[in-house]
């Protein structure tokens, strides 16, 4: 993007569902365009061979993207380099690295710590399944030490490099002080996974970590067509990211790229809409006797998990409107066994310390009618145990009395949240958060 029209974007702060309907695209109307184009190219033209060696000396040796066009689809890409500049300002952040996937991205920064020989993380469960399994398998040379938000300090040693925190953290939904850890951190750089939240809801920089990570396939996306991740980060920490991603290959498609920056646009308009579904939900499901105990974030968000009484498979067999799949965010609410899907690939022992419990359920709300979803959702309830995937429940809508104690759980550790609808530093959540100032930056 053109230099000048970004600085002219970034000189007055502006509400972040402006900002996500133009951050990326403030130079479109110079070009002549309204849609954002696509650049396929995997390949750009030189004419000057030993200055575009020097370009690419420069690349290697610093991370810092070369002035003129681009040289080759592994290193920079226009299409894409837009989705990361809105991002980036969504996230308050200096710039942004976008990869293939939640788990390049999380790869990548795993990779950049341990070249510095950093190579020790602390980390927080529960975490994404597939984050805790490449964190405890070593699968990268890392060493990982598991605590309590309340023991990160004392873990903490030369070689740490890193300390993960996910908030809301899936499947559970647990909440941790992201201003405390940040505090308990030192000179650690804080990664916060921001997938379930967005920066619609927190915007964890603000609070003291200097890493954002997003499986972008998710609510960046919203669409389910669409696989990406993307890290948010100062300009030092994206010039190392950048000098990964190209030598590991990480690269985020450039279709995707235009995707991800398209489903931006409506982030703020989606997330709210399905957060009010997904709290409407968890009331009720609160009131129900066939659920044992229901997580929903202090924060807010589209995301329900539950605990039933009975059987969880006959519940994932019994719905229909619902789709019972993998995965998260999209515009159609889908539902997940964890202990099965997502978190299977955790040991057993570790995954239930951490809530994952076998009658645990994932409930991503999407944009359908609440009545509908809530319809659904008590049908499959009441399935029956011997229930295939082929018998739906199409029984009448069950109402039910609220019962004299309130299940629902918002997980608090290091401190009490505010009781004012603010959330991690005192933002209302149904506010949106305003651009930082210059000197923030």
């Amino acid at each position: 993007m053109d230099t000048d029209t970004q600085d002219r974007a970034q000189a007055a702060p502006r509400a972040l569902a402006t900002e996500a309907v133009h951050a990326g695209r403030d130079d479109l109307a110079g070009l002549g365009l309204h849609a954002a184009p696509i650049d396929l190219s995997t390949t750009y033209p030189s004419y000057d061979s030993a200055a575009e060696a020097a370009r690419i000396d420069a690349f290697a040796a610093t991370g810092t993207l070369p002035d003129g066009p681009p040289v080759y689809a592994r290193l920079d890409n226009p299409t894409v380099g837009r989705f990361e500049t809105a991002l980036a300002r969504l996230e308050g952040a200096e710039g942004a690295v976008a990869f293939a996937s939640g788990m390049a991205a999380l790869s990548a920064v795993l990779l950049a710590r341990a070249s510095a020989g950093l190579r020790h993380v602390v980390a927080v469960r529960p975490l994404y399944g597939c984050s805790d399994h490449l964190l405890d398998a070593g699968l990268l040379g890392t060493e990982v030490t598991w605590v309590d938000p309340a023991g990160i300090a004392d873990a903490l040693r030369p070689d740490t490099g890193l300390v993960i925190v996910e908030t809301p953290a899936n499947p559970t939904l647990a909440e941790v002080d992201i201003r405390a850890v940040a505090h308990a951190c030192g000179s650690v750089p804080l990664l916060v996974d921001n997938t379930f939240a967005t920066p619609v809801l927190q915007r964890p920089r603000e609070l003291g970590a200097k890493i954002v990570l997003h499986s972008a396939t998710k609510y960046l996306g919203g669409h389910g067509d669409v696989m990406g991740g993307v890290v948010a980060c100062d300009d030092a920490f994206a010039r190392q990211l950048r000098q990964v991603r190209f030598a590991t290959g990480g690269v985020l498609h450039p279709l995707a790229g235009y995707l991800l920056l398209r489903g931006l646009a409506t982030l703020p308009v989606r997330m709210r809409a399905a957060a009010a579904s997904a709290a409407e939900l968890a009331r009720r499901l609160t009131d129900d006797p066939r659920v044992a105990r229901v997580h929903y974030p202090a924060v807010g968000g589209a995301m329900v998990s539950f605990e039933v009484h009975g059987d969880p498979h006959a519940v994932i067999a019994g719905v229909s409107l619902i789709t019972p799949a993998v995965s998260l965010g999209s515009v159609d609410t889908l539902i997940q066994h964890p202990a099965s899907i997502s978190h299977r690939i955790v040991a057993e022992g570790d995954r239930r310390s951490a809530g994952v419990s076998d009658r645990l359920l994932r409930l991503s709300v999407g944009l359908e009618d609440v009545e509908d979803l809530w319809s659904d959702l008590s049908a499959a309830l009441s399935a029956r145990p011997a229930r295939t995937t082929t018998a739906r429940a199409t029984g009448p809508r069950t109402t039910t009395a609220r019962t004299a104690d309130a299940r629902t759980t918002a997980v608090r550790t290091l401190a009490d949240r505010p009781t004012d609808g603010r959330a991690n530093g005192g933002r209302p959540t149904d506010a949106p958060p305003r651009e930082p100032s210059a000197a923030a930056r």
